[in-house]
């Protein structure tokens, strides 16, 4: 999340009320690389993994080699470390500016991509999106928990980005092994392209923020060897969270995939109380 969303100190104030509160935290720790999983499940009486879903989607067309073409988050924790005066490490700088920057995808993410880039003086910003626009009025009738399609304008978006909406990337062009261009077409309301509409985009630099399939199942998970779902996924049902091990638990974006905040904080509530009930034998925690 960029400074210009939410300030740091606001994360530091959190950690040190969770701190007060009996938490201890571990930092710089990567669980399955930095130390291992199963000794880590074996040292406690219950381990709950809730880690993010964070294998992005890729791009899958030629041209996708060319330098200048970045997963939105290889782009965006550089610059809360400049923002923070802390090292990016031993990794070539990504950077916008005095560039003309396609961001594909048209979440939170996308957004957050580009208020980044202009504020790293980057000369345009145009982000393609392959759902169609949304209408300007949600539909009244709609319930829950079907979401009210309706047009949203992100505050980074309103600071000048193009927008485009029903676009599907078919190719990335290039020279001397950098991007100069992305090729796009339309594409109808069932995403097959429309003959006749393809057209072409200047492009120095290419963030790719189409979201996230599953987490990373190198290091801890592969360790641990817990069964997975179709997606992916760590398996584990909202009645207990229990994984294929009984002792390790899963909720969040771990067990049902890339989803909203809100989805965290209950199905982290939940998941606490079925642990407190696992290991007590009753508890008094809300579901």
């Amino acid at each position: 999340i960029p400074d210009f969303k939410m300030e740091k100190h606001l994360i530091d104030r959190r950690v040190e009320q969770l701190e007060t509160e009996g938490v201890t935290f571990h930092y710089n720790t990567n669980v399955g690389v930095d130390m291992a999983a199963k000794q880590l499940a074996e040292d406690h009486d219950a381990l709950i993994i809730c880690g993010g879903s964070e294998v992005p989607r890729d791009l899958p067309v030629d041209g996708r080699e060319f330098d200048g073409v970045h997963f939105a988050m290889d782009f965006l924790p550089q610059q809360n470390r400049r923002v923070g005066q802390e090292p990016i490490g031993d990794i070539a700088p990504i950077l916008a500016e005095d560039k003309h920057v396609i961001v594909i995808g048209g979440g939170d993410t996308g957004s957050d991509c580009i208020g980044t880039s202009f504020r790293q003086g980057a000369v345009s910003v145009t982000q393609l999106e392959i759902m169609p626009m949304p209408p300007e009025k949600e539909n009244k009738g709609l319930t829950w928990p079907d979401w009210p399609l309706k047009m949203r304008t992100s505050t980074s978006q309103e600071e000048g980005a193009i927008r485009d909406f029903s676009v599907m990337t078919t190719g990335i062009k290039g020279e001397d092994g950098r991007v100069t261009a992305i090729t796009c077409t339309k594409v109808d309301e069932t995403m097959q392209a429309i003959a006749g509409s393809d057209f072409e985009l200047k492009a120095d630099l290419i963030l790719l923020a189409m979201g996230f399939i599953h987490p990373v199942h190198e290091g801890m998970l592969d360790e641990l060897s817990l069964e997975r779902d179709g997606r992916g996924n760590v398996a584990a049902d909202t009645a207990t969270y229990q994984t294929s091990d009984a002792n390790i638990f899963a909720c969040g974006d771990m067990r049902r995939g890339q989803s909203l905040v809100v989805w965290a904080i209950r199905e982290g509530r939940q998941c606490a109380r079925e642990v407190d009930l696992a290991l007590m034998g009753e508890t008094r925690l809300p579901r």
